[in-house]
């Protein structure tokens, strides 16, 4: 976990709203729900539009909630008027991914200047209980209003 204090008071607002203007994030049906400084948890149901042929829920939906997780996660300490850009991400798939939901948690590692670190712990939720089933790390730019 990060020890940086977020640079926007309204933070939680505001990750809340650009939340909300994520149409990727509509059409998966994930929802924002949980925003600390810089630790973010989105969750998404699996279903037959996110699986892949053999039932699993697609390594593109694991991929797509913990990115936006971990940018989120990142946002969340940034000032008012900054957005977050991914540069680069990783993704470590560990388990084949079943159940109903899945939840990814993003957290900031090192909050720098300019470029970021965060990583996602992304978990299934189902009958048999909760799998860390992929873990993602990666490198966020802070977007400023000046360019």
């Amino acid at each position: 976990m990060t020890d940086h204090s977020p640079l926007n008071p309204d933070y939680k607002i505001d990750v809340a709203r650009s939340f909300a203007k994520q149409g990727m994030m509509e059409t998966l049906n994930a929802e924002l729900t949980e925003v600390s400084a810089g630790t973010v948890t989105i969750t998404a149901p699996i279903g037959p539009q996110t699986s892949q042929q053999d039932g699993f829920a697609h390594a593109g939906l694991l991929w797509t909630v913990g990115d936006s997780a971990a940018g989120y996660a990142t946002l969340s300490l940034m000032g008012a008027e900054e957005r977050v850009l991914t540069v680069e991400m990783k993704i470590n798939l560990l388990s084949p991914a079943v159940g109903d939901t899945i939840t990814a948690v993003g957290r900031v590692i090192r909050f720098g200047r300019n470029l970021c670190t965060s990583a996602a712990e992304i978990y299934t939720h189902g009958p048999n209980g909760k799998k860390h089933v992929a873990t993602m790390i990666g490198t966020t730019t802070r977007l400023r209003p000046d360019g």
